[in-house]
């Protein structure tokens, strides 16, 4: 896709939005949706179009029996979010994905992740219809949501296949748009941290007109967007990193890639050197943290329109438009060489004499003879004086080197991504009581990354091997030799300039799409009801391709510093064509104790075919049955269950095997362990550590290890049963009140899943690291492990370090239950209008097992490498409003998240199997005199294991201060205080999470990492 496609409409966004007056102005205070509409979704535009979430039926008056979250526009407003991934995120049952908030992970899109169950096993749509992907896993990225114009935001759980097609296994989040807009709009809004930075603005307007009588209306919304970013290091609890096994009152360590440099010396392990130029054991680390942000810095431009017009009074055609330019980006530590062999001769006059002279003893200089074959004092000060290569004395070594450039700034990566999707359709009335909706949308994704500030291996090595210290052995290019044994600013800036480079890659996204509807009713009632039997028929065409690129340098594993693996070029697609029903049916109504009985059913027939060599294709089959029974107009049961199904997305059929980095900290070849035990060391020489390196292999590098992935064509689509029942009150006695409770249960079988570090480890090494059985060297499940062939480690050079092995299956198992509540209240006070809305999700159990043979891991309540992002057991919303005089707006919101625990399992693999003989399921000690230590738990948290603190994070309570008031008819003003008592987040310490999510030694996009921040918004309205 050429960038030319999105000039036009890239140079009218920023004429339009940069020419503008702002302005300040809100609406006026909304009330709080009832229970009814929050469970049910019911919800009808300004137009023709009705949008009933969870059902193709188009029926104001329907009564669904899945129950569906409901946040309106006064919500947003309230909050005043930027984008629709700050909103998300905080709604109780979604847990955080990539967004704003993640920095080392994050690719310049923003994803919502419903139950815990993945972005891909939940559908974004724009009313009721899918729009272009972003990723290769075919996720919305929801940087692209009009946020201005959406009307509210419906989250319904499970249920959606049938409705929506593969994909909504978890659910749908729904954004619709306000129809029939007609006026102008004008709001900017601005927000600050208290400290004085991370600041935002917004700035959205929107035109709209109906015509010829009502008969059209078009609308044309502008919106931008511009963000700053957060430092970690501007904040107090996050200027050090901290590491699980220190106090958190400790000085905090960091990356073993530091300055000085650190270097693999056989059979010493890693060595730094000192300010005397030895080689002694490390003595610092890097502190990373300062680099890294809480707040990705992002620039986003979008553009909205949309149209209808009434070609007679049975046709109407309608159009919608998107487009957005956003550029996010990414800010991390510099670059440098990260445990990759760099060769360097002994008369480089930059190696200092007694760095020199250990590695004289200690490196093989004649491999050609067996055994190692050391240079003595003389042959060592013989090749320290060499003139040059030709010199019968030079000699060269190779060593694994560890080394931060400082000299060479931050690693960037700017993310710039161009989005539209376009749709068009016909719709229309075949009788009074039939509709028929002919529509088809198109839409690309365009992501280019480049990568800035990074370290080209490659150019190091070269740079390493000087004669004079003035010029390289191979002066090509422009080398300028490097000092890799100096302090830091030891690295000329003409030398840093020669290591740096520059690299992009791109992914390609497009769907299209074309969808036929029919539906309604014929006048068909059951014998006891009063509303006909209505139903939806129709069928869907949907086209996905994808394809990654990369420049030479990205494809090439291992060149650029802490970049990760290579990204390697591939393309893939795949078509499915699908034919849906449904039926709703009112049985009893409007007799005793049968206000209303409905039952509602529907199916889909899918077949997929992909785009391979080989054609692979696939058929499957939704269902869903569902009821809702009303015994009186208090009060009202439902249930629903479904049956759907995920076809495997273009990452995972078509991704190649390639190199990357996931999190572990605990290596079980680390240290002195395989010295003492014989089966453990048969593992790690299985596994490719050399002989020598046994007893000094280092743990985990920043609690990363390489990790090795790629796709089948093989995959099939994944199944899903869910089911869901629930009761919805609204008590006649209680005038403004409206409660709902619905239990949902959903389990995911044959699911697409990568084993976690943690399962690799233990499929090896067993439930006891570092007592594994002597059979297991010999084993698969060992022998695809491959360590570093220089330090034995599984972190290094991508190029010769494959690390874990990970291989996606549809052996996996997922499992979900929970309980969603939602309590509405409103009435007048007297002095004022009083809205009361609570939102509040307990989930019981959050299971995933990805073979049969691996561990069935709980991630509800607890945080591990292994359970990513944080999903409490507990979590609510709570926000109360006072009105006066109708103009005059006074709003508290109280967000609640429940106390967490360290993961019991991950915990174990910190600990030998005699040192678990002493502690509980939880790794806590157990009684102090068998120890001779206080139990950490206790008055002495550190005095015996210094990681406690870090065990748990209590419950967490965040409170947002909102008030608006008119001015005049036309303008609004609405203050916000975000975290009001300026809360500080918990502390986690770093590597104790995955890099993703767990950051800054906390999990900044559960927890509020940047304090009380203040909001001011205006809408000027006509």
């Amino acid at each position: 896709m050429k960038k030319s496609r999105f000039l036009l409409a890239s140079s009218l966004a920023s004429t339009l939005i940069l020419t503008a007056s702002p302005a300040w102005a809100q609406e006026a205070a909304k009330a709080a949706p009832s229970a009814a509409e929050t469970s049910d979704g019911e919800g009808e535009g300004s137009g023709d179009e009705i949008v009933v979430t969870g059902s193709l039926i188009s029926n104001p008056n329907l009564q669904r029996s899945s129950p569906v979250n409901v946040t309106t526009a006064d919500e947003i407003e309230l909050k005043q979010s930027n984008v629709a991934e700050e909103l998300l995120r905080e709604i109780p049952g979604i847990v955080p994905n990539i967004g704003s908030a993640v920095n080392n992970g994050n690719n310049g899109s923003s994803f919502v992740d419903l139950r815990g169950l993945g972005p891909q096993r939940n559908i974004v749509l724009l009313d009721g219809s899918r729009v272009a992907p972003a990723s290769l896993d075919g996720v919305f990225d929801l940087n692209n949501v009009p946020l201005a114009l959406v009307d509210r935001i419906d989250v319904l759980t499970g249920s959606a296949s049938t409705t929506y097609g593969a994909d909504a296994v978890s659910g749908v989040i729904n954004f619709i748009t306000k129809n029939n807009f007609a006026g102008f709009d004008l709001t900017v809004s601005d927000q600050l941290t208290e400290k004085g930075d991370g600041n935002t603005i917004r700035a959205d307007a929107t035109i709209g007109a109906n015509f010829e009588d009502g008969r059209g209306n078009v609308v044309l919304s502008l919106g931008y967007q511009q963000a700053d970013p957060v430092f970690q290091g501007a904040r107090s609890f996050s200027t050090t990193a901290l590491l699980p096994t220190q106090a958190e009152d400790t000085t905090g360590s960091g990356s073993p890639t530091s300055t000085p440099a650190r270097f693999a010396v056989p059979g010493l392990g890693s060595r730094q050197i000192d300010a005397t130029g030895n080689l002694v054991a490390p003595f610092a680390s890097f502190n990373f943290s300062p680099f890294n942000v809480f707040q990705t810095p992002f620039e986003r431009f979008n553009i909205y329109a949309a149209g209808r017009y009434e070609i007679s009074d049975a046709i109407e055609v309608y159009a919608r438009g998107i487009f957005s330019k956003n550029s996010v980006d990414t800010i991390v530590a510099p670059s440098g060489i990260f445990n990759q062999p760099v060769t360097i001769n002994l008369n480089n006059p930059f190696l200092p004499a007694g760095a020199r002279a250990t590695f004289c003893a200690r490196n093989d200089f004649n491999a050609a003879v067996a055994g190692i074959q050391t240079l003595t004092v003389a042959q060592c000060n013989a090749a320290a004086t060499a003139t040059g290569r030709n010199d019968p004395n030079y000699r060269e070594f190779t060593t694994n080197v560890r080394r931060r450039t400082t000299e060479a700034g931050p690693r960037i990566s700017d993310y710039e991504t161009f989005f539209f999707d376009y749709r068009l359709g016909l719709r229309g009335h075949i009788t009074d009581t039939i509709r028929w909706d002919l529509s088809g949308s198109y839409g690309e994704s365009e992501n280019t990354q480049r990568l800035g500030g990074y370290v080209n291996v490659t150019r190091a090595r070269q740079a390493a091997l000087s004669d004079n210290g003035t010029t390289c052995q191979d002066p090509s290019g422009g080398c300028v030799p490097v000092n890799l044994f100096g302090i830091p600013g030891s690295i000329s800036p003409a030398s840093a300039a020669f290591l740096q480079t520059q690299s992009i890659t791109a992914v390609r996204t497009s769907l299209a799409q074309v969808r036929g509807i029919i539906s309604g009713d014929f006048g068909v009632i059951s014998p006891f009801g009063s509303d006909p039997i209505s139903f939806a028929v129709g069928g869907e065409y949907r086209k996905y391709k994808a394809s990654q690129e990369a420049d030479t340098l990205s494809q090439s594993p291992g060149v650029l510093g802490g970049s990760g693996g290579a990204v390697v070029p591939f393309n893939g697609g795949y078509d499915v064509y699908e034919a849906f029903g449904e039926l709703n049916i009112p049985l009893i109504q409007d007799k005793p104790f049968f206000e209303d009985l409905s039952l509602e059913t529907g199916v889909r027939y899918s077949s997929y075919s992909v785009d391979a060599t080989n054609n692979p294709s696939y058929k499957t089959k939704t269902y869903k049955f569902g009821g809702s029974w009303t015994p009186i107009k208090d009060i009202k049961f439902r249930g629903n269950y479904s049956h759907a199904v995920r076809a495997p997305n273009i990452n995972e059929l078509f991704s190649p095997n390639s190199t990357g980095l996931t999190n572990l900290a605990f290596d079980p070849c680390q240290g002195a362990a395989p010295l003492a035990n014989a089966n453990l060391r048969a593992i790690c020489l299985a596994q490719g550590a050399p002989a020598f390196t046994i007893g000094n292999i280092a743990p985990p590098a920043a609690g990363q290890v390489n990790n090795t992935t790629g796709g089948s064509v093989a995959l099939r689509p994944e199944t899903a049963n869910t089911y869901t029942f629930g009761v919805v009150l609204q008590p006649s006695m209680a005038p403004g009140l409206s409660l709902s409770v619905d239990y949902y249960n959903i389990k995911v079988k044959k699911a697409i899943t990568l084993p976690t570090p943690d399962d690799v480890i233990a499929a090896c090494f067993g439930a006891t690291p570092t007592t594994p059985s002597a059979a297991a060297a010999t084993t698969l499940a060992c022998t695809g492990i491959r360590r570093d062939p220089s330090t034995g480690g599984l972190d290094g050079d991508p190029a010769t370090t494959f690390g874990l092995l990970g291989v996606l299956s549809n052996l996996g198992r997922l499992k979900t239950t929970g309980i969603d509540a939602s309590l509405n209240y409103k009435r007048d006070i007297g002095f004022a209008d009083l809205s009361f809305n609570f939102n509040a999700n307990y989930t019981f159990d959050s299971q995933f097992q990805a073979t049969p043979t691996s561990i069935n891991r709980e991630c509800v309540g607890y945080y591990s490498v292994s359970c990513t992002s944080i999903q409490p057991k507990f979590q609510f919303s709570q926000r109360t409003t006072l009105s006066f005089n109708k103009n005059i707006d006074v709003s508290l919101l109280w967000r609640h998240i429940d106390s967490e625990k360290y993961e019991p399992l991950s915990l174990q693999g910190e600990f030998t199997a005699a040192d678990l003989a002493n502690r509980d399921v939880n790794g806590v000690l157990l009684p102090v005199a068998a120890q001779g230590c206080p139990d950490f738990n206790g008055a002495d948290p550190s005095g015996c294991v210094t990681d406690s603190a870090f065990r748990k994070i209590k419950s967490f309570n965040f409170f947002d201060f909102s008030t608006r008031f008119g001015v005049g008819d036309n303008l609004t003003l609405t203050m916000t205080v975000q975290n009001l008592f300026d809360k500080k987040p918990p502390i986690t310490a770093q590597n104790i999470g995955a890099t993703a999510y767990n950051s800054g030694n906390t999990y900044p996009s559960t927890y509020d990492a940047l304090g009380r921040r203040f909001a001011m918004s205006a809408k000027l309205k006509f």
